[in-house]
């Protein structure tokens, strides 16, 4: 027998830990033009997060990975990074991933998941980048693997709710968080025999039948394992994916006439959209960045009629964004009934009169619930547009607290007050999108909505379902809210029927929640009708914040 030899590479000294302190994780984005904008902001928190632990507990942060001075910040920007970051520290140590801006969860979830301390999810409640967003999609994508850890949040880091939250994860290692707005209800519960709940069914078991197949251009986006879910569940709830690549998008793309470019954008521009123009591609907005967003539009029509799909998605991040303008005025335009007349390669127009859902950022938990939204309200001859947004922040205004729920491009322009009219065409930031694109901008329309989010255990598929309110706040009030989040993005300000802040912070498994406007005198019979349908479709329901069934 022949001997071998081992010859690994050399196993490094762990760090470990004083008496009384903690390891500090600075998680980040893959772009380290968005690390570098956002490092004042996490430097900050450190500093507020030193100064807590050390005045009410007498604990010490220990940073795990040093500020990268030559690089200009101090985020993990890499999945190999947050490999050797965790390979280098204390297996059983107590860590704090702080969030003050977006961070792709994959840089940390593979390596956390070995990890046999306690981790705590700390997020900054705060509009700007956010950390919430963040801590909310870790928490999500951390939950997906099966790895236990508690999560935290505040304004400030001097408020009581986070002192207590603080000390009880020093001392024991974890944080409960009351989350009974969320209730599970199964196929016996009463809803599926009223007669919402009968056309629910039926709905669903047509799904089962026929299947609605979701076309994605390249499956993972920014981090979100929680995004990704497994094969065999998909297949169980009748939505399988028709897995597609970015290359042949941009093929199609290149099979646009420069005339059908011109005639998709003045469409858009008769019925009064007001782009941002400006001369400067590098930093403006400019005529031919939407010219190629129409093409993209164009384009991804087309792949649903050639593959039979009900809704596409467009991955839209690395690799795309340094090939092409930014997909999100496709993505709205795609996802809105109002739409440019797409022809096939026959000549006949694609979905007329019908939105054909766009799943942002491929994100499947999204893609669950707007894929069904969208056939059991068009169905009913109801609405049928959808989208996902950001739970991006949230403030007190007369004395309400309203959520800023805003996505980071566009919505279908029939979810924004003025519609097409009532929309704005503003050049994507330079931090995220080298080559631009327009956007589209504005606030949402004020009425009562349906919302849901879908989330992976093992194979289960899971949903959260609710109602909501949302609200045309004075412009003033709105404005504020822009210029503390980005004003290039569309923002919903919103109420959840039931559900508190800190309720959505302790429960909700993901970054995004998908919303449908519906009409006042049709949602619990809508409700009822969805809840009854994702049974059906075997998934398991909770329904959030004690919506009466």
């Amino acid at each position: 027998m022949t001997s071998l030899t081992l010859n690994l590479p050399e196993k490094k000294q762990r760090m470990t830990l004083a008496d009384k302190e903690v390891f500090l994780i600075a998680n980040g984005d893959l772009r380290d033009t968005a690390n570098r904008k956002c490092w004042a902001v996490q430097e900050s928190f450190e500093s507020k997060l030193a100064s807590a632990l050390k005045e009410k507990s007498g604990y010490r942060i220990r940073r795990a990975h040093p500020v990268k001075e030559a690089v200009g910040h101090g985020f993990i920007s890499s999945q190999r990074e947050g490999a050797d970051v965790m390979a280098a520290i204390d297996s059983k140590a107590p860590l704090i991933l702080l969030m003050t801006a977006w961070q792709y969860s994959h840089h940390l979830a593979p390596s956390l998941v070995h990890h046999q301390g306690p981790i705590l999810l700390l997020a900054n409640f705060d509009g700007t980048w956010p950390g919430l967003v963040g801590a909310l999609c870790m928490a999500g994508t951390l939950n997906s693997l099966g790895r236990a850890h508690s999560r935290l949040w505040s304004e400030n880091f001097d408020d009581d709710f986070f002192y207590t939250g603080l000390s009880a994860w020093l001392e024991s290692g974890k944080i409960e968080h009351d989350t009974s707005y969320l209730k599970e209800i199964t196929k016996d519960h009463p809803v599926m025999k009223t007669e919402a709940g009968r056309i629910g069914q039926q709905v669903g078991e047509f799904i089962l039948n026929n299947k609605e197949i979701t076309g994605l251009f390249d499956m993972f986006c920014m981090g979100m394992i929680n995004g990704v879910f497994p094969q065999a569940s998909l297949a169980r709830i009748g939505l399988p994916v028709e897995a597609l690549s970015q290359s042949a998008l941009l093929h199609e793309m290149s099979q646009v006439p420069q005339q059908e470019r011109e005639e998709c954008l003045q469409f858009y521009i008769d019925r009064s959209m007001n782009f941002q123009f400006g001369e400067d591609s590098a930093t403006e907005l400019v005529r031919e960045q939407v010219l190629e967003q129409c093409a993209m539009m164009i384009a991804m029509a087309r792949f649903t009629r050639r593959f039979g799909l009900t809704s596409i998605g467009v991955q839209y991040q690395q690799g795309l964004k340094d090939s092409c303008a930014a997909s999100d005025f496709a993505e709205g335009a795609i996802g809105s009934s109002q739409r440019f007349p797409v022809k096939d390669e026959n000549g006949d127009i694609i979905s007329e009169g019908k939105p054909i859902p766009c799943i942002n950022e491929v994100d499947m938990g999204t893609a669950i619930p707007q894929t069904m939204m969208f056939r059991l309200l068009d169905s009913l001859s109801l609405p049928a547009e959808t989208t996902l947004h950001d739970i991006r922040w949230g403030s007190e205004f007369e004395g309400t607290f309203y959520w800023d729920f805003e996505i980071s491009g566009s919505v279908p322009f029939e979810h924004l007050k003025g519609g097409i009219a009532g929309a704005k065409g503003y050049r994507q930031p330079v931090m995220y999108f080298p080559k631009g694109g327009s956007s589209i901008g504005g606030q949402s329309k004020a009425g009562k909505f349906l919302w849901a989010r879908a989330y992976y255990e093992g194979i289960d598929v899971h949903m959260h379902i609710g109602t909501g309110t949302a609200f045309e706040l004075p412009q003033k009030e709105f404005q504020r809210r822009l210029d503390n989040t980005t004003r290039e993005w569309p923002l919903m300000n919103c109420t959840l029927d039931g559900i508190g802040r800190d309720d959505l912070m302790a429960g909700h498994q993901s970054n995004h929640i998908t919303v449908a406007y519906v009409p006042e005198e049709h949602l619990r019979d809508v409700v009822q009708a969805f809840v009854a349908q994702s049974l059906t479709q075997n998934i398991r329901v909770h329904i959030a914040g004690g919506i009466e069934l």
